[in-house]
């Protein structure tokens, strides 16, 4: 089996900014704090570390327990603020899906630094929410690298046994850098949260303009078996 594990923001789809409106109305409603620091980057990062940057920006204590706090309200306002925000699935994404189901030897997972019930909100907001089995997600982890471990052990599971390579796909430099750091095929797609050039600095194995842009994807993909990189055991 070949695993293809995909980032959700800014890869999948633009929410147009929910999740960000749903982390405001949390640290509003839980911690009073009416504005959230701007400069804190989101994109190709996990929910946990955005979170636990911000609460020690904002004085507000990283403990367990805000955490929770944090989590439930976040999930609790992204319900409202997914269809207040004028998002869509970025283009060619349901296309690549559906050939990818063809594929007996393909197992598409998710890699996305989102909570998991949040990861899960947003799917079924766009209608993704049957095209994925297993992934890794940022409940647990901090480091994105961490995520990359648990979706490629998650892929594992589901393929019972080795994997005969594994491919990760997302839009920013950080996506690349976890890609590498499980030996996988990384795909950087500039869509999302970083430039082209950015992106062409981290080296991918494949840079596209978007999923419509699926040729060599797909070739590699179908050559998995021979041509993947190797996984770590």
């Amino acid at each position: 089996m070949y695993t293809i594990l995909f980032d959700i923001d800014g890869t999948l789809l633009d929410t147009a900014g929910a999740g960000k409106d749903a982390f405001a109305a949390a640290f509003a409603e839980r911690f009073q704090i009416t504005e959230i620091a701007g400069d804190v980057k989101f994109a190709g990062r996990s929910d946990r570390a955005i979170t636990l940057e911000l609460m020690k920006l904002h004085g507000v204590e990283p403990s367990p327990e805000h955490w929770h706090q944090f989590m439930e309200s976040y999930l609790n306002h992204l319900e409202a603020t997914l269809p207040e925000c004028p998002g869509r699935v970025l283009p060619g994404v349901v296309a690549l899906l559906d050939r990818l189901q063809t594929m007996d030897h393909v197992l598409p997972g998710l890699l996305t630094g989102n909570l998991k019930s949040g990861a899960a909100r947003k799917l079924a907001h766009y209608g993704l929410a049957d095209r994925f089995q297993f992934g890794g997600f940022g409940d647990l982890w901090d480091d994105r690298n961490d995520i990359a471990a648990e979706s490629l052990e998650q892929a594992r599971f589901h393929a019972r046994g080795e994997l005969a390579g594994t491919m990760v796909i997302g839009d920013t430099v950080n996506d690349v850098t976890c890609a590498r750091s499980i030996g996988a095929f990384a795909v950087a797609v500039a869509t999302g949260g970083a430039s082209r050039e950015e992106l062409e600095s981290s080296e991918p194995d494949l840079l596209l303009a978007d999923l419509t842009e699926v040729d060599a994807l797909l070739a590699e993909v179908v050559g998995g078996d021979a041509t993947a990189p190797s996984v770590p055991t």
